[in-house]
């Protein structure tokens, strides 16, 4: 992509509401803009990102098995009357009327609507266990939106659904995605601690978030030093092994870890002061089961092997992708700006011509551009006829991984320079050994 045909409303100044520096990263690199108190409409850089994400995470997903569909924004109010949440929920919930004056509301979650797919369809237990997952956009009206889209109105959320015949059945559909969100926050370079919690507003048992340490965090947890250094499960797991993905769980909440709602002080003190960490962390993703909770009211029944019908065990599973692209940021950036993990990057490569006009640097963006495009590699090239200070100053803080730069100096001694920006490290070399680096 050629940067003087690109839509990137880059920001001079800090605006004054960004409180955190993913918020301000993210209005200063034209990823978003916001339109409403909480709600932000994703510009093409940020876009791109986010995409990058939900690619990542449903990539795991369907590695664990999980299912994807669709489920639309709005829902009807009945569902909930079902399940005696409508009245419960509280003011986050957008209540709005259709011109028919039907009960309708903007989903919060969906619980109730996949229960509903689910009863309509699946009436034996030899159709379990079934593990269906959507990424969509939803909408909770938050008191005090704050933190860009940290904690906004309208947020993008994967959620996943368990059904199974049984307790058991349950405990292994929680373990499978235990699992696949580890090796999710992994890909996108987070270290993800999972933390037992409460379950919120949607009720549950078997409880868990994932939290990244972050200074900007907003509540206060407690873990064991090691699990910093745990090692990721590997992309072999064996998902259909259920002794197998309970060694890995059980190795993973074998030591201490928790968020202030279910922190006990005099456990956290009986580790060895070494290995205590206390700090302020986010939330990514969330994972619990619920049993019958919703099965039972809203009649979402299977026959099991004995003939009986009874209500499915359900869990659920959220990963916010639209928090997570800020989330990655508070966890790497620096005074220029963002530092992108190569996975999530909205661009591999920031190609930087110092002089537009000049015959050899014209030719040897030209040759770069070209060879990193037909490759497939995510290029963007800044043409634009600006001094060489803005061009530097936008690839930082745009924080894309490589950087070549050229210019009539290097090229002199038939040279381009090359910096990695999460190290600062700069290297010349040829035109044709730099395209070599960025396709190895």
């Amino acid at each position: 992509m050629r940067l003087s045909r690109y839509f990137l409303p880059i920001l001079r100044d800090t605006p004054k509401e960004a409180e955190i520096v993913s918020h301000r990263l993210m209005l200063r690199a034209g990823m978003i803009r916001q339109e409403a108190a909480g709600i932000y409409a994703w510009m093409p850089l940020g876009l791109r990102v986010l995409d990058k994400v939900c690619a990542i995470v449903r990539e795991e997903q369907n590695r664990a098995g999980a299912v994807e569909l669709l489920m639309p924004t709005l829902q009807s109010a009945d569902l909930w009357r079902e399940s005696g949440r409508y009245e419960d929920y509280g003011k986050e919930m957008l209540r709005i009327k259709d011109r028919h004056q039907r009960d309708m509301l903007y989903g919060p979650t969906n619980e109730e609507m996949i229960t509903a797919i689910f009863r309509a369809h699946v009436k034996s237990y030899k159709d379990l266990p079934l593990n269906l997952y959507h990424i969509q956009w939803k909408f909770r009206d938050e008191v005090r939106p704050r933190f860009g889209v940290m904690r906004s109105r309208e947020f993008l959320m994967k959620d996943a659904y368990s059904f199974d015949v049984d307790a058991a059945g349950a405990n292994v559909a929680y373990q499978r995605m235990f699992i696949a969100y580890l090796r999710t926050f992994a890909r996108l370079g987070l270290t993800a601690i999972p933390m037992a919690a409460d379950t919120g507003p949607i009720g549950g048992d078997n409880s868990h978030e994932f939290i990244i340490l972050a200074d900007t965090g907003e509540s206060e947890v407690f873990c064991h030093r090691d699990y910093l250094k745990f090692a990721t499960p590997p992309a072999d797991v064996d998902f259909e092994d259920p002794a197998a993905l309970a060694a890995i769980v059980k190795s993973w909440t074998s030591l201490y870890a928790a968020t202030s709602e279910k922190h006990d002080a005099a456990a956290f003190a009986a580790l060895p002061a070494g290995e205590q960490v206390s700090a302020r962390g986010i939330e990514v993703g969330h994972i619990f089961t619920f049993g019958t909770k919703y099965s039972e009211p809203m009649k979402a029944t299977v026959t099991g092997p004995d003939g009986r019908e009874a209500p499915v065990h359900m869990g659920s599973y959220g990963i916010g992708p639209s928090r997570l692209v800020a989330a990655i940021i508070e966890a790497g950036h620096d005074d220029k700006g963002i530092v992108w993990p190569e996975a999530v990057a909205p661009f591999k490569v920031g190609l930087a011509n110092l002089k537009m006009g000049d015959s050899a640097s014209d030719a040897a963006s030209a040759q770069i551009y070209d060879a990193l495009q037909k490759a497939g590699v995510d290029v963007l090239y800044d043409d634009r006829d600006e001094r060489p200070g803005a061009k530097f100053a936008t690839l930082d803080l745009i924080g894309l991984p490589w950087q070549i730069i050229v210019g009539p100096k290097g090229l002199a001694q038939g040279k381009v320079e090359v910096k990695h920006r999460a190290s600062g490290a700069r290297e010349d070399m040829s035109p044709e050994a730099a395209i070599a680096r960025m396709l190895a």
